[in-house]
């Protein structure tokens, strides 16, 4: 009767053990967790917007290139953390699977970054959604308006959408998706059938392309575009088929990611001519792939694109923002946050006091930035695009610093199990992924001030990077701390919803 009492005391919220600390299972299918997981990548985003800046800044004309490079490596990374997914079904993946093979305290700081990063992921787009919107309406409705406002809107409208059942928002995120990447494909045949004076040259696909010491740096800036595919594990408690529907949704994700980048960001090169794609993208920046379109196109067509380019924002803040309160309901689960972030929304299962630390952070963050706009900076778009740049890069160094560590996790967990042998294969895969990841996360430290646009010798070069650092080291002192005061808990890092299992076993027994 107690508990029934609490429930009723808490509308919206279960307390009941079984129901609210277990997010609901067969909500997703193969479809939908691809949707929810793909709509993170943000592709209209990354075309219009990391491409063009990546030529632009690093002059490598070879970026088709090192999205295949790239794929290689996330390729060889997947094949280990998708057989780790089989055995670990916990909505704080990346977490999970690392306190599986180097411990719960790792597990805790892994959990900490990985809370940071993709905050700093989601937050960070709210800047350049609110100045795209602000822009548009500025530009179709001559009605001028702050950033901040469109910001806050999309803000409390990414919360609610929260709220509702996943299979909710994997529609919405699917809808918004695939029109985005049909008109994408429209561009890239556009291209190829009118293509620049070079024709269909495929010298971006050249090796001698990558030559010279900004090669590590564009790879620093590409990784960014696939993140994303790396979250299926976070949704393996809602799917019905975990085992084989995570492993699966993974592969196609992340190959479709290359090959759809590879060929896009080649379109661009074929549609200016590769010896004039370095310029063009100096000179247009964001706008060079609207104006290439206008030509091929015609203005209707580029019009549905600055629209499609906006939503296709919005679908990655929803995709990140489920992703943020499935983690922070897993780290109350399991007492690495307070227990009211491990309990679901009763009517429809979602991690709602989770979405709800993710609403409130995401509003902090926008109101911050509006008040700074408001002062004197010489340029107004400078503290928006500070905020898409900064927390983008803070949040991309953060994935890369856990694909690593999950990396290393899967060849100490299988060791562990006495499976070395038997999964042979997948430990070198791991490792030879593991190695890339951290050369990859060395150079994004090295040169943060090249990645931000901040000066030599600036402080953000160490300040911004030193974000994810400090959730490291706070991370590893709270579950030091905790294996000193409560090793039961400590123990139970990373189990999920295997611990309230056993819990319940154990209760029934007695």
């Amino acid at each position: 009767m107690a508990t029934e009492s609490s429930s009723k005391s808490r509308p919206g919220i279960s307390t009941f053990k079984g129901q609210d600390r277990a997010l609901r299972a067969g909500r997703l299918g193969t479809g939908g967790l691809l949707l929810s997981v793909l709509a993170a990548t943000a592709p209209l985003m990354v075309v219009a917007g990391v491409m063009p800046t990546t030529f632009a800044v690093m002059g490598i004309v070879g970026q088709p290139l090192l999205f295949v490079i790239l794929g290689v490596v996330l390729v060889l990374f997947s094949v280990g953390y998708a057989e780790m997914s089989r055995h670990v079904h916990n909505a704080g993946a990346f977490y999970a699977y690392i306190s599986r093979g180097l411990g719960g305290t790792a597990g805790a700081s892994a959990a900490l970054v990985a809370l940071v990063a993709y905050n700093a992921l989601q937050v960070g787009i709210y800047g350049i959604f609110g100045f795209e919107v602000s822009n548009l309406l500025a530009t179709y409705a001559h009605v001028s308006v702050a950033w901040w406002i469109p910001a806050l809107a999309a803000a409390l409208v990414v919360g609610a959408l929260g709220w509702l059942k996943i299979d909710v928002n994997a529609r919405v995120l699917g809808v918004l998706l695939i029109i985005e990447v049909a008109l994408v494909v429209t561009f890239d045949i556009a291209a190829v059938a009118d293509p620049a004076a070079q024709g269909l040259s495929l010298h971006a696909f050249d090796p001698d392309t990558l030559s010279g010491a900004g090669v590590a740096t564009a790879l620093c800036f590409c990784i960014a575009a696939f993140t994303g595919f790396e979250q299926a594990p976070v949704y393996a408690e809602e799917t019905s088929r975990p085992h084989i529907l995570v492993p699966r949704v993974m592969f196609l994700a992340v190959s479709g990611v290359a090959v759809f980048f590879a060929l896009s960001s080649w379109a661009l090169t074929v549609a200016t001519g590769p010896s004039a794609i370095v310029a063009e993208s100096q000179k247009q920046s964001a706008g060079l792939l609207f104006g290439l379109t206008e030509a091929r196109l015609g203005g209707t067509f580029t019009d549905v694109l600055h629209f499609l380019f906006v939503t296709g924002m919005f679908a990655a803040l929803l995709s990140f923002h489920n992703v943020v309160a499935r983690y922070a309901f897993a780290m109350g689960r399991e007492g690495l946050l307070p227990a009211a972030f491990g309990r679901t929304n009763s009517a429809s299962g979602a991690p709602g006091t989770g979405s709800l630390l993710q609403t409130a952070m995401s509003v902090v963050v926008v109101v911050v930035f509006a008040i700074a706009d408001d002062k004197p900076t010489g340029d107004p778009t400078v503290p928006v695009l500070h905020l898409f740049t900064w927390f983008g890069n803070i949040g991309s160094l953060g994935v890369i610093v856990l694909m690593a560590a999950a990396s290393a996790s899967v060849i100490v967990f299988f060791v562990r199990r006495g499976a070395a042998g038997a999964q042979a294969w997948r430990l070198v895969t791991s490792a030879l992924a593991g190695i890339a990841l951290l050369v990859i996360a060395v150079y994004t430290v090295k040169d943060f001030d090249v990645l931000v646009g901040a000066g030599p010798g600036s402080s953000l070069s160490w300040v911004l990077p030193g974000i994810i650092g400090l959730a490291l080291l706070v991370g590893l002192a709270q579950g030091l701390l905790l294996r000193a005061r409560r090793p039961e808990a400590h123990a139970r890092i990373g189990l999920g919803n295997e611990a309230f299992q056993l819990e319940k076993a154990a209760e029934e027994a007695s």
